[in-house]
């Protein structure tokens, strides 16, 4: 519903707003338990080791759904839950394995449904700009994480894109560092990136102290 706002009634608002802290709270701010957020990046870079990263923190706030349309519930993703330590979370915590649109959205219409949601693909996903935003509007109080396949240093696909454009945070994931753009963010907290894995990064970009340097430390 339309409403016109004094900046009064807008700086009153309260949203719903999670109290990110440490390194989180550096690289995005203070984000609401709302809207849609995308991480992309090619293969073999960390976007998965990241997303799940991302995901364990997100329980702290509200249970997770993850939704595994690429990947189901295979060795890879078994991997990824391994590296995040994700059996500490217990039941706040949940993998769906290849659910489709309509049985998703009936699990969310459920009463104490969980409100946030991790996509993995938005290619597999099978949605368009159109249906993307019905969704986000019957459910407006749900966090949507989605993960994206990247051509070049941007999402593929027009869908991506656009969906890029309309996301509170995006999240570039390119040699085990997560590169984050947040709205959430004040100017004086602003951070580049988030290390995934550092020795990882460490070898990708370069930085690798030579032994010499290592045994002068």
């Amino acid at each position: 519903m339309a409403r016109a706002l004094s900046v009064y009634q807008v700086l009153s608002c309260r949203p719903n707003c999670m109290a990110f802290d440490g390194e989180w709270q550096r690289a995005i701010g203070s984000p609401e338990m709302c809207g849609s957020w995308i991480i992309w990046g090619g293969s073999y870079n960390g976007k998965t080791t990241f997303a799940m990263q991302l995901a364990k923190y997100l329980t702290r706030f509200d249970r997770v759904l993850y939704n595994s349309l690429e990947e189901g519930s295979g060795r890879s993703i078994q991997i990824a839950l391994q590296r995040a330590a994700m059996q500490e979370v217990g039941r706040r915590f949940t993998l769906l394995e290849n659910f489709e649109l309509e049985e998703l959205t009936e699990r969310l219409r459920q009463k104490k449904a969980p409100r946030i949601v991790v996509m993995d693909s938005l290619q597999y996903s099978g949605l368009d700009y159109k249906s993307y935003r019905r969704l986000k509007s019957e459910f407006p109080r749900v966090l949507w994480i989605w993960i994206s396949h990247a051509e070049g240093r941007l999402p593929e696909g027009r869908l991506a894109n656009k969906v890029r454009y309309d996301a509170m945070v995006k999240i570039r994931v390119d040699g085990y560092r997560a590169y984050i753009n947040s709205r959430y963010n004040e100017a004086d907290m602003q951070r580049n990136f988030m290390t995934i894995w550092e020795e990882g990064a460490r070898k990708f970009w370069g930085e690798e102290k030579s032994q010499e340097q290592e045994l002068k430390q």
